[in-house]
């Protein structure tokens, strides 16, 4: 099953104030900021829901498509993410600008002043999917991820034009869409993704019902934080999966994006919904319990450990039997 992955390619260099944001504002000069805060640390990661979901996937044994745009800086990134089993010669690099970039730095509060540079992401817009569909022989699902909001619509329109199945994950980006948007990303997808939080929102912007949205879209995957998973289609009973426990709650970065690089990984391998949800919960256990969304270890004899303490023998050899191969 050849998946493509569309979103956003970033860095993110992430600092570390050790002071107090709000000790050092003025109330009354608050017009004529101008502040330099020394930090201690720099911690430059990878990042990116395209990338981090591909990531999953390679680490799992697929062969994922990332599509979207990086800058000339993208070289070592392309590098790691070769390395890891992602297909990434239908990246388009840009000849002007840099690899989209989060800079952020936090205070011994927890407070965050950061900022977004959009960077070559802006000409996702420009990608062709049919390109990407002859360069390996097809596609059989795509999906679009958070990404430059143009590129998003075109890559969702291209897909229903060429009868190519799609997944819709707004993510990050349903902040800034509008309902006429949101309805036209969702329309006629296969797989509809969400947290609890953005399910409500798409309900509120779009104006639909949660019983019209299912009859627009094949399957509706709302994650449910610590709760797992619940997967609906019209007409039938909810799937719910509950998440393996965890040896420990790191960083919470990136879990999202795990959990649907286990779910694509397990439609790739023909498996049922509910095992493929398991798959992407046992992934997205791993990705909490480590700093960093691309920074985990995939060792299989241990997944496949844990997998079976959670969810049983039967399922255990059904993954067991794809995921050696």
């Amino acid at each position: 099953m050849r998946i493509a992955v569309t979103g956003s390619i970033a860095t993110d260099h992430l600092m570390t104030f050790p002071g107090r944001f709000a000790d050092q504002f003025v109330a009354d000069q608050l017009h004529t900021v101008s502040l330099s805060f020394l930090v201690d640390n720099l911690d430059v990661r990878r990042g990116g829901v395209g990338p981090n979901i591909c990531f999953g996937m390679g680490q799992l044994g697929s062969r994922p498509i990332l599509v979207g745009a990086a800058g000339s800086d993208f070289d070592e990134y392309r590098a790691w993410l070769d390395r890891h089993g992602v297909d990434t010669d239908s990246v388009r690099i840009s000849e002007v600008l840099h690899t989209a970039r989060f800079v952020c730095t936090t205070d011994a509060d927890h407070n965050q002043i950061g900022s977004f540079y959009t960077g070559a992401m802006s000409e996702a817009r420009q990608i062709e999917l049919k390109a990407v569909a002859d360069r390996v022989g097809g596609l059989d699902l795509v999906l679009i991820g958070a990404d430059d909001p143009e590129a998003m619509l075109r890559h969702t329109e291209e897909c229903r034009t060429r009868g190519i199945p799609f997944a819709a994950d707004f993510s990050q980006q349903i902040a800034r869409m509008d309902g006429e948007n949101i309805r036209t990303l969702m329309e006629g997808a296969t797989y509809l993704f969400s947290n609890e939080y953005e399910k409500g929102l798409i309900e509120s912007k779009s104006g639909w019902t949660d019983e019209e949205i299912l009859a627009k879209v094949g399957t509706r995957v709302t994650t449910l934080g610590s709760k797992g998973v619940r997967i609906e289609r019209a007409g039938e009973e909810p799937i719910l999966v509950g998440c393996p426990e965890e040896t420990a709650k790191v960083d919470p970065t990136g879990v999202g994006d795990a959990f649907r690089a286990g779910f694509l990984t397990g439609l790739g391998w023909g498996v049922g919904l509910e095992r493929a949800a398991q798959v992407g919960c046992m992934l997205a256990t791993l990705v909490i319990e480590t700093l960093g969304t691309q920074e985990y270890t995939l060792a299989r004899a241990h997944f496949m450990e844990r997998f079976t303490k959670a969810y049983g023998d039967t399922a255990a050899a059904e993954v067991r039997a794809h995921l050696e191969a």
